[in-house]
């Protein structure tokens, strides 16, 4: 699968791009149809502590899932999206089996 890192605003370093493609990597154990994958990273320029974004993108065929977290650090925010997307993956899958 094909993991696109899109950091808007900043360079992203290799350690966390390689980290979130471990990471996404990971989902196809619970959908092996997966297209692609985007993943968008952002900091909002605010006091808050929670400042940076991660937005997840999966294609899979006829369908598009986006999941978005607002954490601390984006190795957190990635976690959290990918477990989100996993929860997707598996509802999905289990409605394609019940269909079949």
């Amino acid at each position: 699968m094909k993991v696109n890192v899109h950091a808007v605003n900043f360079n992203v370093d290799k350690k966390l791009t390689d980290f979130i493609e471990v990471r996404v990597n990971k989902l196809e154990k619970y959908f092996d149809k997966i297209v692609s994958s985007d993943v968008f990273l952002k900091v909002e320029k605010t006091s808050d502590k929670e400042n940076k974004f991660v937005e997840a993108k999966l294609i899979v065929p006829g369908d598009e899932f986006i999941v978005k977290k607002q954490c601390k650090t984006f190795e957190e925010g990635v976690e959290l999206a990918s477990e989100s997307l996993e929860r997707l993956l598996v509802k999905r899958k289990e409605k394609i089996r019940a269909h079949a």
